[in-house]
């Protein structure tokens, strides 16, 4: 049970009243965060964290030696993690970043698993007030992990919230209001918070650098990609040999997620089309369907850079006049297609607009003309 401390406004210690025992003193606190924030608006549901779909949680790892790649970041973790166990206290709070599908939560449900406990998650963009924290941290038990996925997405309030609570293991707890006002302290259970982010420069320095661990999670090798599809298809109990492994793992631009997908879009295919036969024919077939070609570009990235070496005769272009264009919003053209074209090296970002490269019109089948 956690235990609180009164003290009054000026800083000093009074007594809590005889009649509060500890079940009511937990109850005021919560009722008084839940009162000092603006209620919810109707129809908006600050609910627990959605569900993993039942596929992802059937191919997601379940222990550290189950996890194929960032062999740098399991070693490190490893480490830390047994080094906690001897010392028989909570691990370090950890923060990892890197680009969608590479492994996050799939490392903050490993290691609760390796640590013998338990693993509550939350989502910063649903974490709008503090009271909406408070359930996390009281439920926690001793050495579990609090786990928040796009943590960068926290509100300033909620964030600062988190600093004593990280540090020290506690929160405080305003009741009343002027000079009447007191703080309740309210000491935690000693946990390990991991966040996890695509965008690491969004957080606060503060925050950062409240994390002992932080690691960046990389780009998988297609060896490493294949592995992983062959492993996942034994879980889905079709097989699937070395070539179309290798085909659909080419496809998957170095994220395991999008390999998953792929998968499980070729399984589909397969028990529709080829009595469930995964052949390198069947695979290259499926994925052709879907638009993917052997870069790993959907029909969204090719029509960027038809748009961008047939109208605008390769650059420099601005990225409102390829949005206007193509009639796509610029925010999606920036966040979900020039990645993967900036990483593989077909378009190139100037100050005078967007070019395209020489490796763009040799995919595309075009002469440069330069």
């Amino acid at each position: 049970m956690e235990q609180f401390r009164h003290t009054d406004v000026t800083g000093q210690r009074a007594n809590p009243p005889n009649v509060f025992n500890q079940d009511k003193a937990d109850h005021v606190a919560r009722e008084a965060i839940y009162q000092s924030s603006d209620p919810e608006p109707e129809g908006v549901l600050v609910a627990e964290p959605e569900r993993q779909k039942d596929q992802d949680v059937r191919l997601r790892p379940r222990r550290m030696t189950e996890i194929v790649g960032q062999s740098d970041v399991i070693e490190r973790l490893q480490i830390a993690i047994d080094a906690a166990r001897k010392r028989g206290e909570p691990l370090g709070h950890i923060l990892f970043d890197g680009p969608p599908g590479l492994g996050k939560t799939t490392f903050a449900t490993v290691i609760p698993e390796e640590m013998g406990t338990t693993v509550q998650m939350a989502n910063g963009a649903a974490l709008r007030a503090p009271k909406d924290l408070i359930p996390y941290l009281t439920n926690l038990e001793q050495g579990s992990v609090l786990f928040i996925d796009e943590i960068h997405r926290l509100p300033k309030s909620v964030e600062e919230y988190l600093y004593t609570a990280m540090e020290d293991f506690r929160i405080d707890i305003v009741l009343g209001e002027g000079v009447s006002a007191r703080t309740l302290n309210l000491d935690l259970r000693p946990f390990t918070l991991i966040g996890a982010t695509t965008r690491a420069g969004m957080l606060s320095g503060p925050l950062r650098d409240r994390f002992q661990i932080r690691e960046h999670l990389g780009w998988y090798t297609l060896a490493e990609l294949c592995e992983i599809v062959q492993r996942n298809a034994l879980k889905l109990q079709v097989e699937v040999a070395s070539d179309p492994a290798t085909e659909i793992a080419r496809r998957s631009r170095s994220t395991p997620r999008l390999a998953n997908n792929r998968l499980l879009w070729v399984r589909d295919y397969a028990q529709s089309r080829a009595s469930g036969n995964i052949s390198l024919e069947v695979a290259t077939a499926a994925l052709q369907m879907i638009g993917i070609d052997t870069l790993g570009l959907d029909k969204q990235d090719r029509r960027y850079l038809d748009t961008l070496t047939r109208i605008f005769a390769g650059g420099p272009a601005g990225l409102e006049a390829i949005a206007h264009t193509m009639n796509v919003s610029s925010d999606t053209l920036e966040d979900e297609v020039e990645p993967f074209l900036l990483r593989s090296e077909l378009i190139l970002r100037t100050s005078r607009g967007r070019m395209a490269t020489d490796k763009a019109y040799r995919h595309l089948g075009l002469n440069s003309g330069k």
